[in-house]
């Protein structure tokens, strides 16, 4: 091509144009008038929108056969309770407030999704069936007198129950790229809020007007012990799996704000 017959190179927005037409270095001026001409993060004009990732995972067939399994067994359960008191062994241990407490407890995780994310993340399977087997086990230890007749059943039900809701709090709550400490602090604020919580309704509902009252003090320290245990371990194990890249696929992993078109 002729040299002289070349078109000029058009030089860019903002830059300053020195003697002989060619672009020099932008001014400024100029660079105040480029900048502002960007679009920016998040501006509809762009590839990049400021919204969440929708993240749907597949549905764990066993975990949600459990899951509703123990939901109908529950509610059975709680119905034979209030119907023969005697022979479900509740007679004198609350069992009003537990058919009106583990249902709404039950189905707590549901209406949170349903009303929440039901939007933008599957339905959390596992962390609902935590939940759920916390009050299921708990009905069932009763109906079978396990509670009058294995002398460590309770300490179990204390450890495994705060665990297991913790846990379901955890996977609600929290990102499995969350450090070992914010979900250690986590597991302890619910934890021992929940164990406090459980001592005070055991006690006002029947405690405080049965024999047990005398010895409730020291039961009751270590009840609040065993559930700090039991959260503490939910937190370890579940911190461990999502390091070593299990429960990766656990609902509702929410993802960034920040999703390309």
């Amino acid at each position: 091509m002729d040299r002289a017959s070349a078109s000029p190179v058009p030089p860019r927005a903002g830059a300053a144009v020195s003697s002989r037409g060619l672009p020099g270095r932008p001014s400024p001026v100029g660079r105040r008038r480029a900048a502002a001409d960007r679009p920016a993060l998040g501006d509809s004009v762009g590839t990049v929108s400021n919204v969440a990732v929708v993240v749907r995972h597949p549905t764990p067939s066993l975990t949600r056969t459990l899951d509703v399994s123990a939901k109908a067994f529950l509610v059975l359960l709680l119905v034979f309770a209030l119907a023969y008191p005697d022979l479900g062994h509740m007679k004198g241990k609350a069992a009003g407030l537990r058919a009106v407490g583990y249902p709404m407890l039950a189905f707590a995780v549901p209406a949170i999704w349903w009303l929440n994310w039901r939007d933008r993340a599957s339905f959390p399977w596992l962390a609902d069936l935590m939940v759920t087997i916390s009050c299921f086990s708990d009905t069932l230890g009763n109906r079978m007198n396990l509670y009058d007749t294995i002398v460590w059943f309770d300490d179990f039900m204390h450890f495994m129950n705060t665990g297991l809701l913790t846990g379901a709090v955890i996977l609600l709550t929290m990102h499995r790229t969350s450090t070992l400490s914010a979900t250690m602090e986590r597991a302890l604020a619910f934890g021992m809020t929940a164990a406090v919580a459980w001592e005070l309704a055991e006690y006002f509902a029947f405690i405080s007007r049965s024999a047990e009252r005398h010895s409730a003090y020291t039961d009751t320290l270590g009840d609040l012990t065993l559930g700090g245990m039991g959260a503490v371990v939910a937190a370890l194990l579940l911190h461990t799996a999502w390091r070593t890249g299990r429960l990766r696929s656990v609902a509702p992993q929410l993802e960034g704000r920040t999703a390309l078109h």
